[in-house]
């Protein structure tokens, strides 16, 4: 039961959440991955801000902040994708929920028939938990953000699209997140006060070459 944003948090760090009590001992593993990437959020923004004036901004503080917020949401919201190879977890629930609430016809025979049934179930569950650690890390990190943020857009789309119908949800949600996930693409969120900055600095642009320098200056 949700009691405000202080003690919620202060809970999840202590690994007292619902979605961290049903895994058990295993909680401490990801309350301790999680501790990490914060704390390698904020180390790499220090060092950013003393290493590169041009980033002692308000602007880059500012979206520091954000993608580091939105990192801790995709961070939490990953757990409810476990446990692995079973249907009695969140993700299984609210892709049935897509049966009957997607916007398009087409949209629910393909959740029906393909995504539902197991064991491509199981297959989806990896992915979907393994794509959102991904957007956790890249944003908490400031690590390839461009191209995580194009693909959060499409990402989230599908949510949007999925739960469209949903009397409980507000399509509109949907629609905040993928703005700011493709603001995040967009404006290269990662160059403000994270790894993005620092790699754009090693390959900067007109001075390197080669298929990694156009792969980072893509990426970053």
């Amino acid at each position: 039961m949700r009691t405000d944003p202080f003690t919620d948090t202060w809970a999840f760090f202590l690994g007292q959440q619902s979605d961290q009590l049903g895994l058990g001992l295993g909680r401490w593993l990801v309350v301790a991955g999680f501790a990490l990437l914060v704390m390698a959020s904020i180390l790499i923004a220090l060092r950013e801000w003393i290493e590169d004036p041009t980033q002692r901004s308000g602007r880059d503080l500012t979206m520091w902040v954000l993608r580091a917020l939105v990192g801790a949401m995709w961070f939490q919201g990953m757990l409810w994708k476990l446990p692995f190879f079973s249907t009695e977890n969140g993700l299984y629930f609210w892709t049935g929920e897509e049966v009957t609430n997607a916007a398009f016809q087409i949209h629910r025979d393909l959740v029906r028939n393909v995504l539902l049934p197991t064991p491509n179930f199981y297959i989806l569950d990896i992915f979907v938990f393994l794509t959102e650690l991904t957007f956790a890390a890249s944003l908490l990190l400031g690590l390839g953000v461009r191209i995580t943020g194009a693909i959060g857009v499409m990402f989230v789309a599908q949510l949007w699209l999925g739960l469209y119908l949903h009397p409980q949800e507000w399509p509109w949600t949907y629609v905040f997140l993928a703005g700011l996930m493709g603001l995040f693409s967009v404006f290269g969120a990662g160059r403000s006060l994270g790894l993005d900055a620092d790699l754009r600095r090693r390959f900067p642009p007109g001075l390197t070459t080669g298929w990694t320098a156009r792969f980072v200056r893509f990426a970053t």
